[in-house]
């Protein structure tokens, strides 16, 4: 059975290359079991088959596949893998695009036969499956749509000549409504579960998906630019986009309760029991097993937390730096004795004891870096950990698990959130300030109590801190809640990267703005006299870790409108020069050029 679903979710999709469309055309039809009004009808085969978007959702992984510390580039990170955007030149292949059709095809593969075969099976039933499906084709698409602008919505199954396969692509505007609509439909029929059921289909799973994408649709329209998109703010449909996330969240937020426990949310061998977690990936010790664990706490380096990240925390009054009742006069660690192996090494508990207590459930006490006793390990015995910036990440990892687990690669096995109650207070505190409808028990009921959790004092609708970093085009308010996502999701889904694609502030990764140099550095090591020359920059205020000076070189990375989307793959518009190509790019990959 498992080849047969395989074979029924080839992709044949708009851009296809005709060879690939030729040679997928050559695989022996489907069998009559699979696609039959005997498979259809059958509520556990559907089931089966739908189980295949399972992998869609990656949860922790391993460098390159893993959502939660693999992420992609921000200025919450720093090191060798983020020197660079994601794309310099245009690939002449990529699976952003190819796969994402794939799952299209198997979404819409799957709708047309309960359509027209599913005739003995219960409406209801029905209706639960084809929301999956819908909310799958509507995710896929909006995938497509963050990455590349405008695309081809393909609401059917191609044959090899069908028109769709040579079009034009849709305006991204078109597509987004059709989204709009799939996850309308998901989440008016995908069954109701209870809290209890947290990894599999329902309705809450749906609405919270749901959410996320109206959030950052909402919030695009209302920001974007013309020299950025070529089109300018679009107010009517943000609205829409924004109101219909207030509503998906607020029945959430009223079964979810927020659980007392920030890292345990990341930590856990298990989240079947945690009031926060509505959707969730399981892993089994010896049997199904990741390595973001394993990532953070070996010899191989880090990908460490930068200044302009560490300095968005606030101190626990509330406070920036500037405004602060704590003493701010020395941020360089100071050298002290480590329980772990009775050496000296940088300390700055006495930083973390002053901040957001999430700061300190994110990142060690203890720097960690390449030179003279920058070393240090978390687990006693165990390998020393580096980090490019000094600021290492505990934010993962499980102490009570044993090390043998904890140090090895495919050997951790806490499980994964995927969507959970403080992302939807968040989503839903965003949507209600940009919408102008935020009120004081809105906050209380959201981001004050997210504030609480990291012992921080509440907010009010006036709030200002006086943070010189905000944009002119945004109130504080606003710029207080963003703040708040950023501590709250630190190194969480990729969820920076495309936040800033929405709020269009991606010229905030441009190392070469003097505005923007904390993202490329790291702790102060001042204290630390056998540090080497050529990994520190020496500034005004200290000497900091440059997380950007690799092997004696500097890096730089210079902000371009076209980093806004990615190219579409030289090969698809070889097959489809309909397809065209985003503003900026080479409709040639760089081995063609």
């Amino acid at each position: 059975m498992k080849k047969n679903i395989y074979l029924f979710g080839i992709l044949l999709a708009g851009g296809a290359m005709l060879s690939s469309c030729n040679d997928m055309l050559d695989k022996e039809p489907l069998d009559s079991f699979t696609n039959s009004p005997t498979f259809w009808n059958n509520p556990s085969s559907v089931e089966g088959y739908a189980a295949t978007f399972y992998n869609l959702f990656t949860g922790y992984g391993n460098p390159g596949n893993g959502d939660f510390y693999f992420q992609s580039l921000s200025d919450d990170q720093a090191g060798a893998g983020f020197k660079n955007w994601k794309y310099v030149n245009t690939p002449a292949t990529d699976g952003n695009w190819t796969s994402t059709y794939t799952e299209i095809r198997r979404a819409n593969a799957m709708i047309e036969a309960l359509n027209t075969m599913a005739t003995e099976m219960d409406e209801d039933t029905k209706n639960h499956w084809l929301g999956v499906a819908r909310l799958m084709r509507g995710w896929q698409h909006w995938d497509l749509v963050r990455k590349y602008g405008d695309c081809v919505w393909v609401n059917h199954v191609p044959d090899v000549d069908d028109p769709i396969l040579f079009a034009a692509r849709d305006d991204r505007d078109e597509v987004m409504d059709s989204v709009l609509n799939d996850l309308q439909f998901a989440c008016n029929n995908i069954n109701e579960e209870g809290t209890g059921v947290k990894t599999t289909w329902s309705r809450n799973m749906a609405r919270a998906m749901a959410a996320d994408i109206c959030l950052w649709e909402g919030t695009f329209r209302k920001y974007r630019t013309a020299d950025e998109n070529g089109k300018g703010p679009d107010t009517e449909g943000a609205n829409r986009f924004l109101n219909y996330c207030v509503e998906l969240c607020e029945p959430l937020m009223a079964a979810y309760p927020l659980s007392d426990n920030y890292q345990a949310i990341y930590n856990s061998v298990s989240l079947a029991n945690n009031s926060e977690v509505i959707f969730c990936k399981e892993y089994l010790k010896d049997i199904f097993e990741h390595s973001t664990i394993d990532y953070t706490c070996t010899s191989t380096q880090q990908d460490g937390m930068t200044k302009d990240a560490f300095d968005s925390y606030l101190f626990l009054d509330g406070q920036l730096k500037a405004n602060t009742s704590y003493d701010t006069s020395n941020d360089a660690a100071v050298m002290k004795y480590s329980d772990n192996d009775g050496s000296q090494h940088l300390n700055i508990k006495h930083m973390l004891d002053m901040r957001d207590l999430r700061l300190g459930q994110t990142v060690d006490s203890i720097l960690c870096y390449t030179g003279t006793g920058g070393g240090w390990a978390r687990v006693a015995g165990g390998m020393a950990m580096t980090s490019s910036t000094g600021y290492t990440i505990c934010k993962y990892d499980n102490v009570t698990i044993d090390p043998a687990y904890r140090q090895n690669t495919y050997s951790n096995y806490t499980w994964c959130p995927l969507y959970w109650v403080s992302v939807v207070y968040l989503n839903y505190a965003e949507a209600k300030a940009e919408l102008g409808s935020i009120t004081q028990t809105d906050l209380d009921n959201t981001i004050n109590k997210l504030k609480a959790r990291a012992g921080l004092p509440s907010i009010t609708l006036g709030v200002d801190l006086g943070d010189p970093k905000k944009p002119a085009n945004v109130s504080s308010l606003i710029w207080e809640i963003r703040r708040e996502r950023r501590c709250e999701l630190m190194f969480d889904n990729d969820f920076r990267y495309w936040d800033l694609i929405r709020w269009h502030m991606l010229d905030k990764l441009d190392t070469t703005n003097p505005e923007n140099v904390d993202i490329t550095l790291g702790a102060n090591l001042t204290n630390d006299a056998g540090i080497y020359d050529g990994h520190l920059v020496t500034t005004g205020d200290g000497s900091y870790i440059d997380a950007y000076n690799i092997g004696g070189t500097d890096y730089d990375r210079t902000y371009e409108v076209k980093h806004y989307l990615y190219p579409i793959p030289s090969s698809e518009i070889t097959a489809n020069d309909a397809l065209g190509q985003n503003t900026g790019w080479s409709r040639q990959s760089s081995d063609e050029e």
